[in-house]
């Protein structure tokens, strides 16, 4: 069955019992049925019969991620050390990380001739949310704050790179200008004064790169994409249990990760809305406040004075990006509306100039905590 623009398939039920019986999982099969609203890989939930857990199968997206088996072995690492960190504490070993299932022969993941597939043990007890509050905000940057010290630690070499050039704000100006350039679209002269600003910032903009290379700023292993819905909470206490969604687990900056919750859940209107766009300060200064909680004392002092200017490299990061899919002829991000690149763009644009006029109160308030 053809992939959607994605990388999205739909799959018959007989199909995804044909490729759960690979995987070595306790019990019999009692239904398999789509699970969560992920955009790009398809996620199924996999209910069992007997005394064994549910499981969370999942196709990978592998025009996304083109090494499926090295962000396996990513995700089989981080998982293995935040669960002796978790035991150490006197945690819930089983709850404190995913538990990634092998298949009958010992593979992290499978290839079926078509796509790749992996699987892990269904979290019991647990739920994610899509709406934040201040207090869901403390709690995730908390989450998030406690994954990156926990990480600092891995042994051997760092992780592999799952997406190259992530967040290589360098590479996304180089194919910003080459997307000018060629104008394949004819759409430069309509966003000339856009092009223009973001120019204008590129020198500071490119400056954790260059803080990075000197070895002034230390590169950790980061997230990738720090959302609320991607930490898992306690159904019944509402106590946080771990972060998922690692994927995109790999070296980085720790501002990167702190710059992406800004980017996406301190806005106060949606990603496209340029009228609406906004810094929510009360929802910034509440998932600051968990974050340097979570992190304890590991963050150096300039990593910690670094951490609201990641909001505006992220977001401005974020207005490249679709600025210059736009300019090619929106061949990258699925679309809405034939403008829906240039909304998103100057939407970004207009967040990242509210950030910026914020920017002094952001960094009292973390020069503040303790």
């Amino acid at each position: 069955m053809p992939a959607g623009r994605n990388g999205s398939m739909e799959h018959s039920e007989s199909k995804l019992r044909g490729v759960v019986s690979h995987f070595a999982i306790r019990g019999a099969v009692s239904g398999v049925e789509r699970f969560g609203n992920g955009w790009i890989n398809d996620t199924y939930r996999v209910g069992t019969s007997g005394s064994g857990p549910d499981y969370v199968l999942q196709r990978v997206n592998h025009l996304v991620f083109a090494d499926v088996e090295l962000v396996q072995e990513n995700i089989r690492r981080v998982c293995d050390h935040i669960r002796r960190k978790c035991a150490a504490r006197g945690g819930d070993a089983a709850r404190c990380t995913l538990t990634p299932v092998p298949t009958r022969d010992g593979r992290l993941c499978l290839f079926d001739g078509e796509s790749w597939w992996r699987m892990t043990e269904l979290i019991a007890g647990a739920c994610s949310y899509e709406q934040l509050t201040p207090s869901l905000a403390c709690n995730t940057g908390r989450a998030f704050g406690d994954f990156h010290r926990m990480l600092t630690d891995l042994p051997g070499d760092p992780p592999g790179e799952t997406i190259p050039g992530f967040h290589d704000m360098e590479l996304r100006l180089r194919q910003l200008r080459q997307a000018a350039e060629e104008n394949r679209a004819g759409r430069l002269e309509r966003v000339r004064g856009l092009v223009d600003e973001l120019e204008r910032r590129a020198e500071s903009m490119t400056e954790v790169g260059r803080l990075g290379r000197a070895g002034e700023l230390p590169r950790r292993i980061v997230h990738g994409d720090t959302k609320v819905n991607n930490v898992l909470f306690d159904a019944g206490s509402g106590e946080v249990l771990c972060v998922i969604d690692l994927d995109t687990v790999m070296p980085g900056y720790v501002l990167e990760d702190f710059g992406d919750f800004v980017r996406s859940a301190c806005n106060r209107g949606a990603e496209d809305d340029p009228e609406g766009a906004g810094v929510d300060m009360e929802i910034f200064r509440a998932f600051a406040r968990g974050y340097v909680e979570g992190a304890g004392d590991f963050l150096t002092p300039l990593e910690r004075a670094l951490l609201p200017f990641g909001g505006r490299l992220l977001t401005y990061m974020q207005t490249v990006r679709f600025l210059t899919d736009y300019l090619q002829g929106d061949t990258y991000y699925k679309i809405l509306r034939p403008e829906h690149n240039l909304d998103r763009s100057r939407a970004q644009f207009a967040l990242l100039c509210d950030i910026e006029r914020h920017e002094g109160p952001m960094n009292d308030f973390i020069a503040g905590l303790r």
